[in-house]
Order: C-alpha cells, then structure tokens, then sequence
C-alpha cells in the first residue's frame, strides 16, 4: 500500500480534520485509560460507564480510528475519512453514556467504511500485504457486529485481536518485501492468518478455537521474527534501532497470550492477561514503533528520534510484565500498579516527543 502523501499538497490537503481526529483519538484513549485504572479496582471518582466498556472503546474506538486514519490518509480521498470520524463518534457515544446500540451502529458503520477503502486498495494495488489488510477490516467488521448483537466484549475480543493482528501483520510484510522472503514464506503467513481467523471464528471459548488461535499467535510470533525487516535494522543506531526493537519485544509477547490460550490456563485473571500481552506488549509497542513515521507523515509535523524514547518504551514492557504476573499469580496489587505504569508509559512517551521535537 502506498504510504501516506508526504509532497507538500498531500500534508496541507485535510489537515484540520487530521489534527481533529488525532486529538479525539488521544482524548478518547486516556477516557478509556481512565475507565481501565477503574475497572482494576482503583479508588478512582469516577468512571464506572467507561470501565464497563473499556474494550469496545479501546479496541473499536481508538485502535479503529488510528487504522482507519492511517489508511484514509494513505488513499488521499474524503469519503474514506468517515472511518475514523465514525469510530471516534460512536467511541464517544460510549463514554457519554447513550445507549450502547447508538455507538454499536456507529462503529459497525465506521468498520465497513473501512473495509470499503481496504477493497478499494487491493483493487489498485493487487499483493498479499493489501489483501491481509482488507481481510483485517473484515475481522474488524465482524467484531463490531458480534459486539452490537451481543454486548458482550469477550465475544467480540477474538474479532478485535484478529484485526489488529491481520494489520499489523500486513504493514510489516508490505515493509519487509525489501527482504524478498520468496512467495513461501509469504504464503506461509497467508496460511497462519487463515488460522487466526478461524480460530476467532470458532471462538476463543471453545477448546478447538482456543488451539487454533493460540497456535497460529505463536507461529506468527516466530515468522515475524525470522522475515520482518526489523530483524536487519535492530542492528543500525538511532531511530531505526528504536523502530525495530519497538517491534521486536512487541512480538514477544505474541507466544505469551498464544501460550495462554494453546495451554488452557484457567487462573481468574487468564482472560486479561491474554487481551492485554496483545494489546498493550504488542499493539501499543507497535503503535510506539510506528508514531514517529506516520505522525509527520499523517499531521505534517515533525518529530525527533532521541535515546530517552528508550525509557518510556521500556516502562511499557515492564507495566505487561506486571500485568501478566499479577493476572496469572492472582496478585492484585500488582494488577493495579501495572495499570499505573502503563498510563506512566504512554505519558513519558508523548511528552518526551513533545520536549525533543522543541528542542530541535
């Protein structure tokens, strides 16, 4: 897929609705960080409507709207841009309280806009990386389905995981053809994905659905590992290390949620330790990976790569580490703190780009 228009037009053309979409996503992100703290259990004086829909706004709502952002930008057309507005919109109708069917309907909508603009890719550019991102939109559809029939988050985790695991996974072999991993290997990601899909399918709360889906996350833990470009630049300094070892202890935590599920493991807190050793170790990791390319690409700004982006990157890792271990050893101080220092992270991360991007 293309990447963002980064000619002088392109970074002008929309830029009030990207900067407008880029600070809901922030805004709505710490609502939803906020509803988290709350639903671990800390004395927090409000929140308890966001708490109860923490996953829906995080997952369908903020990760929705930055994919779908990243995307509308990278095919330079208005229409693609109600993705994003949608998921911020219905995200929104969540955290105000309206009844859930409204921010249901929103997010399904935002979903399929996004699927349109995925289809519309492959259509203009035919590869395995484009048609893996449009397979992700329809996982992302479907989870926003399951979830707008069902309100029921843990129905729909699967969906979400699925669409964000497919994403991501495309972006990186797009970046990795520069490796030429022969057409084995990527039908051999093809063949891992299908698995992860049928794993959502079958659900994650059947025995066989469970196998599936935490097989297929272990093996494409292994095949990133082996292709993925970062493989090669973790070896270069600057930014481009901080890039790929962003990724590389992203993937990581990939076998640690597969194991959980390929293993059965039935601790109160197994379920939160698999969402959040995907969300936060991989996603989020991935997310800090990525910030300082699409950013400027996405706002037209420019930011500055420096050694104290390491720190915040590191403190995300521990707080999934505490998370894990205080979800699976039934630790709840530790639970709660690893909420902490997750907010503790995303905060060193953006102010620490704030505090260098004005000191260049």
């Amino acid at each position: 897929m293309a990447g963002p228009d980064r000619s002088p037009g392109g970074l002008t053309r929309n830029r009030p609705l990207r900067l407008a979409l880029i600070a809901g996503a922030g805004i709505l992100g710490a609502a939803g960080l906020y509803g988290g703290l709350v639903r671990l259990g800390l004395p927090l004086p409000w929140g308890t409507q966001v708490a109860g829909l923490h996953g829906p706004i995080m997952a369908a709502g903020v990760f929705g709207a930055i994919i779908s952002l990243e995307r509308a930008v990278a095919m330079g057309v208005v229409w693609a841009y109600l993705a994003p507005l949608l998921s911020l919109v219905g995200a929104v109708a969540l955290v105000g309280g309206l009844p859930i069917a409204i921010g249901a309907l929103l997010l399904v909508l935002s979903a399929s806009v996004l699927l349109a603009a995925s289809v519309r890719i492959v259509f203009q550019q035919p590869a395995l990386f484009t048609l893996l991102l449009a397979i992700g939109a329809v996982a992302a559809v479907l989870g926003n389905l399951v979830w707008a029939v069902t309100q029921s988050g843990h129905d729909a985790a699967a969906w979400w995981v699925a669409f964000l695991v497919l994403t991501i996974a495309g972006e990186r072999l797009e970046l990795s053809r520069v490796l030429r991993p022969g057409r084995m290997a990527g039908y051999g990601l093809g063949l891992i994905l299908v698995g992860v899909l049928a794993g959502a399918a079958l659900g994650i709360g059947s025995d066989t659905g469970r196998v599936l889906f935490g097989a297929s996350l272990i093996v494409l833990a292994f095949w990133l590992l082996r292709y993925d470009v970062a493989m090669r630049t973790v070896r270069l300094g600057g930014r481009s290390r901080f890039f790929a070892l962003a990724m590389l202890a992203g993937y990581l935590w990939l076998p640690v949620s597969g194991m959980i599920l390929l293993l059965g493991i039935e601790a109160p807190f197994a379920y939160d330790a698999l969402l959040h050793s995907i969300l936060i170790g991989f996603v989020i990791s991935m997310i800090f990976g990525h910030a300082l390319i699409i950013l400027p690409a996405v706002l037209g700004i420019r930011l500055t790569h420096h050694p104290a982006l390491f720190v915040p990157l590191a403190i995300l890792h521990l707080s999934v580490l505490l998370r894990v271990t205080g979800d699976l050893l039934e630790l709840e101080g530790l639970r709660q703190s690893s909420g902490l220092v997750t907010v503790l992270a995303l905060l060193g991360f953006a102010l620490t780009n704030v505090v260098v991007s004005r000191k260049r």
